[in-house]
């Protein structure tokens, strides 16, 4: 829209079959999404409009909702969705606190995508070999992009914590300061969005699939979350003596509770699986844990006025503003009914069936498919239109013969 248009108030609308448009480009039938496919109202929201400091020409950004004529929010909306689950808590006295982790790859241009990636040509003239995880010079060679990602962030308000190089090659992660979780799933997709421009003038590709590179370590966005009280501001999951709450307990069982059925939301995309299937620190399950990175759920060691639950199942690929509705919404389930965890694991363990997760998209979205719960918390017209989109790309990758096939199978009798 021209900054005229926008200035003036002009309504942008949109066809709401675009809120269920898989990643190749086309869509599911429309009843999934009305079958006169509407408009919906895009609204800006007036604390997430940003003038890009990465381009040239004068550009601004907005994050909108996405309303229905009427002034409802649209209900295949993930922001939405997000906002609505915020309401419930707030319905309740209390304020969700989350923190995304989210890590990336930095390569070389992909043109040719039967080739795997490369990390790219740095200061030195040399690519990565693949020893600078957790070094302080590991993205030395990577500087002049670092440099104007920092200074972006800088200029779009994006608060930043630490920021390192991770276990594989060529691979950083960002650590966002914790807050309220509409302004944090806001902060992480306009921080993914921001990478990638930024990548593209340094002649760079960011990638941020969950498993871009094999015998690698993948991309997670890890979601810490905790609760406070509005009235006191205090941590619920601690109480005055600094042990933990019922509350915090509940919470963790929500969790276990609904992480197989809510898998497909936070693990969207076949290549997510890659990173599932080699379990260490990408945990597929639905264990908790004190300070052990092999549980689904972790607690982090820290103070009890901190004390919070890490969501280590989402990775780099998910969707921030449905991946964090979908954790909190379970956390508030078992709040709601007292529900009550297993008991915590620690060292090496092996995974219960009931707390095992689905290990394909295939599984995931039979899973979700079969969930009344999911269907209770986000609305079946959501949780169908999701299924019918990702069982669009699921069908898409399998009409596709993979590079192994041709390689291992070609040649047997």
């Amino acid at each position: 829209m021209t900054a005229e248009g926008f200035l003036q108030g002009r309504r942008l609308q949109m066809a709401r079959g675009v809120l269920l448009q898989c990643i190749m480009g086309g869509y599911p039938p429309a009843r999934f999404y009305g079958s006169d496919d509407g408009d919906l109202a895009l609204v800006p929201d007036p604390a997430q409009i940003h003038r890009l400091p990465w381009s040239k020409q004068p550009r601004a950004f907005a994050i909108c909702d996405a309303d229905e004529l009427t002034g409802e929010s649209s209900t295949l909306s993930t922001r939405g969705q997000l906002k609505a689950v915020i309401a419930r808590y707030t319905a309740l006295g209390l304020a969700p606190v989350v923190a995304t982790e989210l890590e990336f790859f930095v390569f070389a241009p992909n043109i040719d995508p039967t080739q795997p990636f490369q990390p790219p040509v740095g200061l030195d003239g040399r690519r990565e070999g693949g020893h600078s995880a957790f070094s302080v010079s590991s993205n030395n060679g990577l500087r002049p992009f670092f440099n104007e990602v920092y200074q972006c962030m800088a200029a779009l308000g994006l608060p930043r914590d630490t920021f390192m190089h991770e276990m594989g090659v060529s691979q950083f992660e960002i650590n966002l300061l914790h807050g309220d979780p509409l302004l944090l799933a806001d902060q992480t997709f306009l921080f993914k969005h921001l990478l990638k421009e930024v990548a593209l003038k340094h002649g760079l590709t960011v990638v941020c699939m969950a498993k871009p590179l094999a015998h690698t370590a993948g991309s997670s966005m890890h979601i810490h979350q905790s609760i406070v009280d509005t009235g006191t501001g205090r941590n619920v999951f601690s109480n005055e003596a600094g042990e933990p709450t019922s509350i915090f307990r509940h919470f963790i069982a929500g969790q276990q509770a609904c992480m197989a059925d809510f898998t497909a939301l936070f693990a969207p995309n076949v290549n997510s699986y890659q990173r599932l299937c080699h379990p260490y620190a990408s945990p597929n399950n639905a264990c908790w844990s004190h300070d052990n990175r092999a549980a689904g759920l972790r607690i982090p060691a820290s103070s009890p006025v901190a004390r919070r639950v890490e969501n280590r199942l989402p990775g780099a690929d998910a969707n921030p503003y449905l991946a964090i509705a979908a954790s909190l919404a379970a956390g508030l389930h078992g709040i709601e009914h007292k529900l009550e965890p297993s008991e915590p694991i620690q060292g090496e363990f092996k995974v219960p069936d009931n707390l095992s997760l689905p290990c394909t998209l295939h599984a995931a979205l039979e899973r979700l498919t079969r969930s009344q719960l999911a269907k209770e918390l986000f609305g079946e017209t959501f949780i169908e239109g999701y299924i019918a989109s990702k069982t669009l790309e699921l069908t898409s990758f399998l009409d596709e013969i993979t590079p192994w096939e041709r390689r291992v199978l070609a040649a047997q009798a």
